[in-house]
């Protein structure tokens, strides 16, 4: 790795910051390598221009879904080629999940969702609940309105990302959901029954919510594993935004599906 290379991924680990680096392991390019991130120009070079712009874009989709990837390519970027073989590593941030509403459910998710790496930020306008000693688990602990906070930290916000929606109040949900749907956010929950969330559909319409941002809202939130207590609610809530990830929307026991394990 050329020391530019090495540098520039070396301060974008430092610094937490995206980036995927792509290494060329078969082919004329063998030996190349290019680093890309999101708002900037690659690092480094595998030998062709037009090959490079190619890989440059196809690392940031890797980069976008966090994953990890061997691509083959002609030896100028052409598809549906093999003379060139190229590793793609995302060196990403954990994803975040964003929580909102202190309410017990709440402390559940946090643990559930650390243990599956996510950093976690519980916010809530409620200073009297939002408190560190309450979520000691979380990241971040936030006094504000959600809305606000996706005001700011939104444009971020990534397909492995989450919003979860605990608070069953329409002068908290119904903002954070508008705010959460206008993000590139993966997956957004909203806690409540099928009658609360009737009555937050009518709300979300009137905020100018559409049939296709009503659509990504996953409510009532997680997979119907039975859950009862607030620690088996985190787990199907967490189940359900892994299923969202992998395209399993027909989450079943693996006892009665067919075919590999691993897709």
């Amino acid at each position: 790795m050329t020391p530019v290379v090495w540098d520039a991924l070396a301060e974008a680990i430092r610094g937490e910051l995206p980036v995927a680096l792509a290494t060329a392991i078969g082919g004329p390019a063998t030996g190349g390598r290019l680093l890309g991130g999101p708002g900037g120009p690659p690092v480094g070079s595998l030998g062709d221009a037009d090959l490079g712009r190619v890989v440059a874009r196809d690392a940031l989709g890797e980069l976008a879904a966090g994953t990890t990837a061997v691509r083959h390519y002609g030896e100028h970027g052409e598809a549906r080629e093999a003379v060139v073989t190229v590793f793609v590593e995302s060196f990403a941030p954990p994803p975040r999940m964003l929580v909102f509403g202190a309410v017990d459910f709440t402390a559940a998710l946090v643990k559930v969702a650390k243990v599956l790496g996510y950093r976690v930020t519980v916010c809530d306008a409620r200073e009297v609940f939002a408190t560190r000693k309450r979520f000691p688990d979380a990241d971040e602990v936030v006094v504000d309105w959600p809305d606000r906070l996706l005001g700011r930290v939104g444009a971020g916000l990534t397909p492995r990302d989450a919003v979860c929606v605990l608070t069953h109040d329409a002068k908290f949900d119904v903002p954070a959901l508008v705010a959460a749907l206008a993000t590139d956010v993966g997956y957004v929950g909203a806690m409540g029954s099928r009658r609360t969330h009737a009555d937050r559909v009518a709300r979300l319409v009137d905020a100018g919510v559409d049939d296709a941002g009503l659509a990504r809202i996953r409510a009532p939130i997680g997979l119907d594993l039975g859950a009862r207590t607030p620690e088996e609610t985190a787990v199907s809530i967490c189940a359900e935004i892994i299923a969202q990830r992998t395209g399993r929307a027909d989450a079943r026991p693996l006892r009665d599906t067919d075919g590999p394990i691993h897709r």
